[in-house]
């Protein structure tokens, strides 16, 4: 799983955490559906923002959208869900491949662990240029011409090689920028919205910068350590400098979104305006977790994974005992326990990994961004987003 819009449960609710993984899983499912098992190795949190986009303007029941109950898997607990289908999810499963073939070229261009070899540096070219194709007649099907985001990737690297000290760092994004511009506007089309195409172009191009921005941020010790070319480091942008861009792009990006029209807004409005920003925190490190339960505290302390809370009533769905223990196999076997959220094998209940970074914030973090209410469509008064405007 890879992203920049890892959203806390916490801070989406329920009802909100309940969509946002329907279109999750409805993702991951597409590619299953169109490109085998083997694909949905591409599934991230990012892709999934075109199903969001594209389900927000049309409704559950529009282009060719709507819910469907998806079969038992292991990342579940074994239980079924309610997931999305339809154009959004098929162009959001051409987007991640794509987006991943990109990965997968930039890994091996660094030579990052075994893709330093070059047995297995041509094997992932050929994994590659695959999912490129796949992710070509996944986008031709939906009407979207993915050779747009092929073109940023190959242009990424030549512009790489002329930047200097003293290039400008949004030079080197551009790339970026231009792929998830059309990838963002196109959902309008999918939707029956074209006049929406406009202001989600300039979305999708900040949110390209954002991930663009995060991810040399994150990887720039790193990057220092192993000899790997950064932007950063590369054209000399002091920190100070990529958090000024990072701060303006998250503030574009809700401007633009206050130009569009959605039936439904609300996670659009979350995972956009939100949690783009405490991603930015996050890359910067100047996030805190203001939840009682913290991943970090030892079991069975106060505010540790364990630690006594109110009593709950007693669930009559629990799982015997051997059936618990085929689910728990599963589980440790996908490492849903070791990262992220996961159902309790018995119980059901959704528990926190242990080593999953709850990167909450305040669950109030408002800021004044809601002053649009009204206009947007966001509905802060009842929409979970944690907003009190």
């Amino acid at each position: 799983m890879f992203g920049i819009v890892r959203p806390c449960r916490h801070r989406l609710g329920e009802s909100l955490t309940s969509q946002w993984m329907a279109h999750l899983c409805g993702l991951c499912l597409a590619l299953r559906k169109d490109h085998g098992q083997f694909a949905r190795i591409v599934t991230n949190y990012d892709g999934l923002l075109i199903s969001v986009l594209t389900e927000a303007q049309a409704g559950r029941e529009g282009a060719g959208a709507g819910r469907r109950t998806a079969g038992p898997c292991p990342l579940r607990g074994m239980r079924t869900a309610s997931v999305a289908h339809g154009e959004g999810a098929r162009l959001a499963a051409a987007v991640s491949l794509v987006l991943a073939s990109a990965k997968v070229r930039d890994h091996v261009a660094d030579g990052d662990g075994v893709l330093a070899r070059r047995p297995v540096a041509r094997a992932a070219r050929r994994v590659a240029a695959g999912w490129d194709a796949a992710g070509a007649r996944s986008g031709g099907a939906v009407g979207f011409d993915t050779a747009v985001l092929v073109d940023a990737v190959d242009r990424q690297g030549g512009i790489e090689a002329l930047a200097g000290p003293g290039t400008p760092l949004l030079t080197v994004t551009e790339p970026t920028e231009t792929a998830t511009a059309a990838a963002f506007a196109h959902t309008a089309h999918l939707a029956g919205r074209p006049h929406n195409a406009a202001a989600l172009a300039e979305a999708g191009r900040l949110f390209g910068r954002l991930a663009h921005l995060l991810d040399a941020v994150e990887d720039k010790e790193a990057d220092a350590a192993s000899g790997a070319w950064n932007p950063l480091t590369a054209t000399g942008t002091p920190l100070t400098e990529a958090r000024r861009l990072a701060d303006d792009a998250v503030h574009g990006v809700r401007l633009a979104l206050r130009e569009a029209e959605f039936g439904d807004g609300r996670l659009v409005h979350r995972l956009l305006v939100h949690e783009l920003g405490a991603s930015v925190d996050r890359a910067f490190g100047t996030v805190s977790c203001a939840h009682g339960s913290h991943p970090y505290a030892p079991p069975g302390t106060p505010g540790g994974p364990g630690a006594p809370g109110p009593p709950q009533p007693p669930r009559r769905d629990r799982r015997g005992l051997l059936a618990g223990c085929a689910v728990w196999l599963g589980l440790a076997c996908t490492c849903q326990m070791c990262c992220g959220t996961y159902h309790d094998p018995w119980s059901g209940e959704r528990r926190q990994s242990a080593c999953s970074q709850c990167d909450c914030g305040s669950c109030c973090e408002c800021g004044g961004c809601c002053e649009c209410c009204g206009d947007d469509g966001c509905g802060c008064g009842g929409c979970d987003c944690g907003c009190s405007c």
